[in-house]
């Protein structure tokens, strides 16, 4: 079987995917100092409590933050006895290279991300993602990433506002029933949910304009279905794009004796 792993800036993922379905996905925060061995003992842990018999035989990473890689390295080899694929690094092939400025470093997630948008539905695509930023993917009629937008991510525009302005509270992001506030609360959620949706489409216009070409839209992240809700900014949403596109860049590179 074969364990992805996705490490963003804020989450950890890890899902079991036994060549037909995903078995369990299980999340943690993102610490660069945690151990292998601790890896494991959450990992373990957590299988154990949901009764998952995986024979882990093959890992495959993604990771925005380089200095966990090491550590998952050793997780994987150490208690798996298997040398993992990490996406972004030179024995990692990738179905479609991307096409970007020379000496330009793709995020892998990125790369993650296109790899599963076009498995799934095909080239001329925009893959907006909620995370600790908010970004934009450009996908070409042949898979390639090609270039994109890169935002601050919801949760950070608000942690922002709440640290630089004293008087302005911490709050949840969430629909407001009106744009106009009529508390402090309201008026910072109105604010952050509607310049959001004004961000996604504006973007999205200005890169269908400047492809002059129909686009898709597909969303992922934690925050997507919030925004998807009545308004139709996007044409498909998928919550579990990124473990996807671990899955076939996984394959593409067993099919290519990697």
């Amino acid at each position: 079987m074969l364990l992805a792993i996705d490490c963003g800036n804020t989450n950890t993922v890890f899902s079991i995917w036994d060549g037909e379905r995903f078995l369990c996905t299980l999340r943690t925060s993102t610490h660069h100092a945690r151990t292998a061995d601790a890896y494991f003992t959450w990992y373990s842990t957590l299988v154990k409590h949901y009764g998952i018999e995986a024979d882990i035989t093959e890992v495959i990473i993604s990771s925005t933050v380089p200095r966990v890689v090491f550590n998952l390295r050793v997780f994987s080899d150490r208690f798996f006895g298997c040398r993992p694929l990490v996406v972004g690094k030179p024995e990692c092939l990738l179905p479609h290279p991307p096409r970007v400025d020379a000496g330009t470093q793709v995020g892998p997630d990125r790369l993650v991300n296109t790899a599963g948008a076009f498995d799934r539905h095909g080239g001329d695509l925009i893959v907006v993602d909620f995370g600790t930023a908010t970004t934009f993917d450009v996908v070409a009629s042949d898979g390639a990433y090609i270039g994109g937008v890169i935002a601050p991510g919801v949760n950070l525009s608000l942690e922002a506002l709440h640290m630089a302005a004293a008087a302005l509270p911490h709050v949840d992001i969430s629909r407001p029933q009106t744009v106009i506030g009529t508390n402090t609360v309201a008026c910072m959620q109105s604010g952050v949910f509607w310049g959001y949706v004004g961000l996604v489409r504006e973007i999205c216009a200005r890169i269908k304009a400047e492809r002059e070409r129909p686009m898709q839209v597909i969303a992922t992240g934690g925050l997507a279905p919030l925004f998807q809700q009545d308004e139709a900014l996007f044409d498909a949403l998928e919550e579990d794009l990124t473990m996807h596109g671990l899955t076939v860049i996984h394959r593409y590179n067993k099919d290519n004796g990697n």
